[in-house]
């Protein structure tokens, strides 16, 4: 019976070579789709489950009377993000429906509002399905929007959270998103921004400078004589705890970002933002160090993030010793650009500006001058590098994006935030901000009986 099957197996495929090669391949197909879109789904859950790093974050490095309100709002401002994402961001980002205009589609996307993936088709060639592609560039948006909220802090109503996530989330991010993503103009002349340097974390820290400039400085932050006073985060630990979970989560930001499992490339992109991260922390923590003569726990914490954050840009285009170099840089960089804000009189409780901007910048710009031709080929996006090639295109280019997508930040986000100023106020009264945020937005403690010792021994 055996032997009956087995030769007519062999005389079927004889007979019909055509369909046994075509069930062979559909089947690869079908399996390289299924390993793409769990890898992709994978990355997006640890990209969304570092909006948990930013509530530590942000609750660690900020008074124990705001914790509730920080932990709140995120969650609240991720589900709003969520939705105007579905209904805005993600056509304005990756929309097709105006690609016969070369003009405006160089501009701004357009179609696919209200996402529907069984209408959107599926513009990654069976790659992998529409729907995990839209989750992930989702998951990229709502952690802007958590970066830009280190200009709120401990200051800011309620209501103004609410406003500008709807608006930052339709015609801020995704107008950057596109043109660096979406198949825009600066995409169009070859910028390298593999995981979003620019296009995430740049975006979200000067949204985070126009709020906390039109904010001002917390109450006690400076005297009179411009000197400042160290506000003291209540918990060092969540925001050790959060540097992890951001650091792990990252994982998914950047290897996520090849978007296939393909030929096991993602894995050289992890390797090479394990080696970015580390060398922030070290650089960091040696350079607080050497300046202060103590090993500055926060400065160890935000060089770890700087040094993330700047190989995000780079992670895919570089060689393993260049991202050890960018990492350094990174960690250097924050240290001082922290000095530098609070000399200039801004109050950035997270150091949003620091770690998100600064670093987001020099990664930005490292490709142009580490990125190797090789990889750049690999990646199928602009040229290699100043040292690799001589050329000081890549990193004209690269520059080009800092500058153009910072101006567009920056102005829109005065606007905007301009306007609320005016027309509805976005900072707490000053009694507000002195009882905290917790019991005057939310009416309760995230710490209630901690705080009510506190109020007995008053």
């Amino acid at each position: 019976m055996i032997k009956k099957l087995a030769l007519a197996s062999g005389v079927l495929s004889l007979v019909f070579p055509t369909m046994a090669f075509a069930a062979d391949e559909a089947s690869s197909q079908m399996l390289n789709m299924g390993l793409n879109t769990l890898w992709i789904l994978i990355a997006a859950i640890l990209v969304i489950l570092m909006q948990g790093g930013f509530i530590l974050l942000e609750a660690g490095s900020t008074r124990m009377k705001n914790a509730g309100h920080v932990a709140g709002k995120t969650i609240f401002t991720i589900g709003l993000c969520s939705l105007v994402y579905w209904a805005v961001g993600y056509g304005i980002t990756f929309g097709t429906d105006n690609v016969e205009n070369e003009t405006l589609s160089k501009i701004i996307g357009w179609g696919s509002f209200f996402f529907d993936p069984a209408i959107a088709g599926d513009p990654a060639n069976d790659n992998y399905p529409t729907s995990v592609f839209f989750l992930f560039q989702l998951a990229f948006a709502a952690i802007s929007l958590s970066i830009a909220w280190g200009g709120f802090a401990e200051r800011a109503k309620l209501s103004s959270y609410l406003v500008f996530t709807v608006l930052f989330t339709a015609v801020i991010y995704p107008v950057v998103a596109h043109w660096i993503w979406g198949g825009g103009w600066l995409a169009q002349d070859g910028a390298q921004d593999y995981a979003g340097s620019t296009v995430v974390h740049l975006t979200g820290a000067l949204a985070a400078f126009a709020a906390t400039v039109l904010l001002k400085p917390r109450i006690g932050k400076f005297n009179r004589d411009g000197s400042a006073n160290e506000i003291l985060g209540h918990n060092q630990v969540f925001s050790a705890l959060s540097v992890l979970l951001l650091w792990v989560g990252w994982f998914g930001f950047n290897a996520g970002s090849a978007v296939s499992v393909g030929d096991g490339f993602f894995a050289y992109v992890a390797f090479n933002t394990q080696l970015g991260a580390a060398a922030g922390a070290v650089a960091a923590l040696l350079i607080s160090w050497l300046i202060t003569g103590k090993a500055d726990i926060t400065t160890t914490l935000n060089g770890a993030l700087a040094g993330l954050v700047a190989i995000t840009a780079s992670c895919a285009f570089v060689d393993p010793w260049a991202a050890v170099v960018i990492g350094l840089v990174a960690g250097v960089l924050v240290f001082f650009s922290v000095k530098l804000f609070e000399k200039l009189k801004v109050d950035d409780p997270i150091y949003a500006l620091s770690v998100h901007g600064m670093a987001g910048i020099w990664g930005t710009l490292a490709n142009g001058i580490f990125a190797t031709q090789v990889l750049a080929d690999k990646v199928g996006v602009g040229q290699g590098g100043l040292i690799d090639t001589g050329s000081w295109y890549q990193l004209w280019v690269q520059l080009e994006s800092v500058v153009v997508c910072g101006a567009y930040v920056l102005g829109a986000s005065f606007l905007i935030l301009g306007v609320m100023k005016l027309v509805m106020g976005f900072r707490v009264t000053e009694e507000q901000e002195i009882i905290g945020l917790d019991l005057s937005e939310h009416g309760t403690y995230g710490y209630p009986e901690q705080m009510k010792k506190a109020q007995q021994n008053l």
